[in-house]
Formats: C-alpha cells, structure tokens, sequence
C-alpha cells in the first residue's frame, strides 16, 4: 500500500471503531515478532515493515478493513502480540498489520463441560485469571504465556507447557471451534466446529481472521515444582521417562544440560555440575516423585507452589530457556524437534561426540497422541546456515521429527507437507491470497503452478 495513498488512508480513518497507528516507530515494533532468533530469519525478516497498522474493537471494523484491503489488493498480516519466533506476524510485503488486542473479552463458560468462548486477543494471563473464578484453567501454554494472545498461541504455536498431559494445540479436543471473518468482496462472520477448524489451526493467519475461539479447559490445580539434581545426563532421560509413566499428574518435566543451567537465573544453580529435571506435579504426586528419585539415587527439592513462588520454573522452560541463554550471549539459536521414539540415547549420544557443546541439550516431556515422548529444543552455537542443516541432516536420519524454526512457512515449520484442507481454506476464505502471503507454502505452489 503507497503510504502516500491519502484516499485509501481516509477509508481507514472513517471506518467505526477502528484504531489507525501511523507513527512510524509503531509500525515499525508492530512489525516485527521475536525471529531474531534466528540469525537466518533477523537477515530475511529485518526489512519487512508495513505502511500501516490498525486495531479493530468489533467486528464490523474487522470487515471493513478486509473489504477495504480486498478492494485495493492490499496484504492483511495479523498480530496478537507479536510474542512468536517464527516470523508469523511479519509482513513480508509490506500492507496492513492488524492487531486484535482490542478483542479481548471472554464471551461465555460452560460449567457443565468446562468449554470457554475467548475473542482471540484476550492475553492467555488474563484469561486464567478470569477462568479462576470457575475452578479452570488453561490446558496447554507457551512459555511466554503471561503476555501471549490466546488467538496468537492457536494460530502460530504448536505446545508447551500441558502438553506432557494434553498434547498438541493440533490434538482433537483442544480447540472445539472458532469464529473467522473471510477476506472477500463482501467479508462474512463464519462459525467453525472443531472438524471445519483444523485448517485455521496453525496456520498463522494465512486462511482467516480469528475473532473468537471455543477452547476445552482443565480443572485448577495447584502445581507444586520442584528441581532433581543429576549427575549423568542418560540418567536424566530414564528418570522423566519414569515420571512420566507413573500414575501421577503433570503439567511439566523438563531436562536442562548443566551448560544450560550454568547460563540460567542464579536461583536454578543449587548445585553446580548438575544436570537439572524440572518438574510440575500436583501435591498427591511428591510422595511417587521422592520414591523414584530414591531408587535412582538422585537428591530432590522442593520448591514450592508454583504460582506462589518469586522464581518459578515456568520460567526456564521451552522457549524461555532459550530467551535466558540468548540475554548472555546473541550467538545462541535454537531448533525445535520431536525424538525418535525408544532411541533418544543414540541421537543424544551421536550429537554429543560429533558437536560436542556447540549443541546443549534441552528436552520437554510431551503426549503424542496419548503416549508419552520426549521434545528436545537444543540451543546450538551458531556457526552459519551450513552447519546448522548439517546438524538438522544428522538429526533427521536419526529419526527425529523437525520443526525447524529458521524457516517462514506452516509447513516449514511444523507440519512438515502441505495440508491440502489449509489451502483448500484459503481458496475460499482468502481467494486473492492477501492473508500473511508467503507464508503458506502450499499456496505459493498452487500460484506457481496456476492450480
């Protein structure tokens, strides 16, 4: 969009309850997420800024702009609060960022099933606040929780915290439906059970624009954390896997290399040359917990709960490890994977002789499909892009599932094959293509090949 275009600059301003942001240091933030991450994404990424930004507080202004963007031909790239690391709310060709924070209201809660009805900017800290007064709680949560959008975390994350106990956002029984304003001469309101929402799950804004999301919750608990200290990293691996098969509650388990731990807050390095296994557990589970920690021989803390405490673990992990690793040193990335069932040891093992501490290890405990496996999020020393696909080429042969990070497309980045039903979506949604373009890998080859 010319940004000296006053006529289609006017429609904006004269559209009902619209916010328009043209301070150029504004746009400019509004512009950009957290890829710089990632050294390859900063170099891509930097550049890209929109002409314009705008905050819609109902859902007229939210048609209206998509009718004004479809009349013009102009890209419509939405922002939660730009808490991702993939690049999912950059505009890479410059138009509209819509930021939904201004929909932020939970619209209803079923006690009888525990399901809540969230306008996709409401902040996911908020939203469990609100859920408290129910005796619920979300599910599943980045670690960036506190200041992430609930419709952000649906459209661009994948997992996090929960999902040792729930899995995947992708998982049936997570997300039960949503609503979604097309993108089209004449933009509609739609309403998507939990079937017809699964191409919009994930997909970074590139076939919808979420307005609200019916999510299932969980029952309130207090989690209580806590911190094993292990010497021998193999060690660390059998004693979560054992955790995690107990009959016990979880909402987190965690493995940090001792060179991860030395570059954490100085509260999580109780004893130096320790691994460190974090743990969320509920209190009915710290009797099992001291039982197998006694048969592995490894000594355990307590810390406390976890909402009570100045210093919680929810603060080390996933992402956040990463985030901690990087404030001591830019040169830090990261990669994202799944571990081959039953061979984690061989991975770990064939990495560690060949990289040596150019790759820390970092592993989240997670369900797939109801059975228990572990993530890894290693932090790797960044050398350039060639060894960086070397490690994920090692990776990969090993039998590890990538979600690599260092890449701007759903399927890049997580789904790993286009999913015919997400293009399928944007054809009808969004036939111009004007939704996040470039990011959707499936629709780039349908344009290419005029299909």
């Amino acid at each position: 969009m010319p940004s000296n275009n006053l006529e289609l600059l006017d429609k904006f301003r004269k559209v009902n309850n619209l916010e328009v942001i043209e301070s150029q240091s504004d746009i400019k933030r509004l512009s950009k997420d957290f890829y710089n991450y990632s050294p390859i994404l900063t170099e891509k990424l930097n550049g890209c800024i929109a002409d314009l930004v705008v905050r819609p507080g109902d859902h007229n202004a939210v048609k209206k702009v998509a009718e004004i963007c479809w009349q013009f031909g102009i890209p419509l790239t939405l922002r939660g609060s730009g808490t991702g690391n993939y690049g999912q709310a950059v505009p890479l060709f410059k138009g509209v960022v819509m930021q939904m924070s201004r929909f932020n209201n939970l619209e209803d809660f079923d006690r009888d099933t525990g399901f809540v009805k969230v306008q996709s900017g409401c902040l996911m800290g908020d939203l469990n606040k609100k859920l408290e007064k129910y005796g619920r709680e979300l599910r599943l949560l980045p670690s960036t929780w506190k200041t992430a959008t609930i419709g952000g975390f649906i459209a661009g994350g994948s997992g996090g915290i929960g999902s040792v106990r729930w899995g995947f956002l992708r998982d049936p029984g997570n997300l039960l439906g949503l609503e979604a304003v097309t993108i089209n001469k004449k933009p509609e309101l739609l309403k998507f059970d939990a079937e017809e929402s699964e191409p919009l799950n994930h997909a970074y804004g590139t076939n919808g624009i979420i307005t609200s999301l019916l999510l299932a919750t969980d029952i309130k608990r207090r989690w209580h954390s806590m911190v094993i200290d292990c010497i021998e990293f193999e060690k660390t691996i059998e004693i979560l896997k054992t955790l995690t098969s107990s009959a016990i509650d979880l909402k987190l388990g965690a493995i940090l290399e001792k060179e991860i731990v030395d570059q954490m807050p100085i509260w999580l390095k109780s004893k130096s040359g320790s691994h460190k296994i974090l743990i969320q557990s509920t209190l009915g589970g710290i009797k099992t917990i001291e039982l197998i920690c006694k048969k592995f021989n490894v000594e355990f803390t307590l810390l406390g709960e976890e909402e009570k405490l100045v210093n919680g673990i929810s603060e080390v992990v996933w992402n956040h490890t990463t985030l901690h690793m990087r404030s001591r040193d830019k040169n830090w990335t990261y990669l994202q994977m799944l571990l081959p069932l039953n061979n984690e040891f061989e991975l770990i093992n064939f990495l560690r002789k060949k990289w040596g501490k150019k790759v820390l290890w970092h592993l989240e405990a997670v369900s797939q499909q109801g059975s228990p496996r572990l993530a890894a999020l290693p932090v790797l020393k960044w050398n350039g892009a060639e060894e960086l696909n070397e490690i994920i080429e090692d990776c990969q042969k090993l039998g590890a599932f990538i979600f690599n990070p260092h890449v701007l497309t759903v399927e890049g980045g997580g789904l790993g094959v286009v999913d015919a039903d997400q293009v399928k979506a944007k054809l009808k949604f969004d036939p111009k293509g004007l939704l996040n373009p470039g990011k959707l890998e499936g629709w780039l080859i349908k344009e290419q090949f005029n299909i």
